[in-house]
């Protein structure tokens, strides 16, 4: 069997994911009850235990997408849909098992067999100390994915976490302190940093459009422009940015877009009416989104009581227009070729909300470091 060692004698395999554990951890189930509280579905207490110390320490409350929950055991933060915002439904907490399934399939695509450099080289009984740091001014996101991985490979390691996620770090700041088998830590080095590189680099550059957006009412939204299988990871980092989650997936909202309409082309009123009516007939219980490329549609689209309106691919000029054509009979949302340069000036047109498909599909990984103390 390959084995890390580690001190005072104990084992942990490498050569592939640890599958499980003896008692399997049970999902929380987490409801609206009135405003921002939430009220705690069973199972209770032991399932607390597990989720909560991997994820309390690192989540921070995000204005308007997280929300503190008073638990008998302890704190945490969860991302939640506050009820006031009509463009987001509930957002699952990422839980601990979701984050160990995915630093699992990480370790074994990474580790394989075994470590074989470190295996060869590294003592068993080793230990060291290490830092993570960052290397860049950055906003943290995805500390509980490194800790996992770190401790996925051996229960004896200890981590200190220095930062939270949703906190902005300078350049040479600690994250977080690990200590524990040499073998473990360097085996899982490279997976650690590889959740929190990416997930830190969404986040801040979230947080950069965010930024530039200030002092205006204009909120920036993610889209469905994600990594396949990292959608909620990545979702999940915008929040940490700042940013808001537009739609998770094809299931939470009705986004009627204009290859839809093509295929109503000969429906009347017209095909957004059209649309509309039978999206609210199949889907009551949905909001509504429609997209428009015209001012006439954006009339079209306010009169036959859409949620909102994604303003597509449309100049200043044309944004402020449909802002005052729809008079607030509709939330309004931009989108199309947004980038740093232009998302105030957009912003400043009046719309509700400014949808920034980079915020994933763009952003880079940002640097960040373990240094191994000599």
């Amino acid at each position: 069997m390959v084995a890390h060692g580690v001190s005072g004698g104990k084992t942990a395999e490498i050569h592939k994911p640890r599958q499980g554990r003896q008692n399997p951890v049970e999902p929380i189930i987490l409801s609206p009850l009135r405003g921002s509280s939430l009220q705690r579905s069973q199972p209770t207490a032991r399932a607390l235990v597990y989720h909560l110390p991997l994820l309390h320490s690192y989540l921070l409350p995000f204005s308007l997408m997280c929300v503190p929950i008073e638990m008998d055991c302890c704190n945490a933060f969860f991302l939640f849909q506050i009820p006031a915002c009509l463009h987001l439904r509930a957002v699952q907490p990422l839980s601990t098992e979701e984050i160990r399934r995915a630093v699992q399939l990480a370790d074994a695509e990474d580790i394989g067999d075994g470590d074989v450099t470190t295996l060869a080289i590294v003592p068993e009984n080793a230990v060291s100390v290490a830092a993570m740091r960052a290397r860049d001014s950055l906003v943290v996101a995805g500390l509980a994915f490194a800790e996992t991985a770190f401790r996925e490979l051996s229960t004896e390691v200890k981590i200190e976490a220095l930062s939270k996620d949703g906190q902005r770090v300078g350049d040479g700041e600690t994250l977080l302190k690990i200590s524990g088998p040499s073998r473990a830590m360097l085996s899982a080095e490279r997976v650690a940093l590889n959740f929190v590189q990416r997930l830190s680099g969404i986040a801040t550059l979230t947080s950069q459009f965010v930024d530039a957006v200030k002092g205006t009412h204009t909120q920036i939204l993610d889209t469905r422009k994600t990594t396949p299988g990292w959608r909620r990871f990545e979702k999940y980092a915008v929040a940490c940015g700042g940013g808001r989650n537009h739609r998770i997936g094809l299931y939470d909202l009705v986004l009627i877009k204009d290859n839809h309409l093509a295929a109503l082309r000969d429906e009347k009123p017209n095909a957004i009416g059209a649309a509309i009516a039978r999206a609210r007939d199949k889907f009551p219980q949905l909001k509504i989104e429609v997209e428009a490329d015209t001012l006439e549609q954006v009339e079209q689209a306010a009169e036959a009581g859409a949620d909102f309106i994604l303003l597509d691919n449309m100049n200043p000029i044309q944004l402020r227009l449909a802002v005052q054509k729809v008079r607030g009979r509709a939330q309004t949302e931009a989108s199309g070729g947004v980038n740093l340069g232009s998302v105030r000036t957009i912003a400043d047109t009046g719309v509700d909300f400014i949808s920034v498909g980079a915020l994933t599909h763009s952003a880079r990984a940002v640097d960040i470091g373990l240094d191994f103390e000599e």
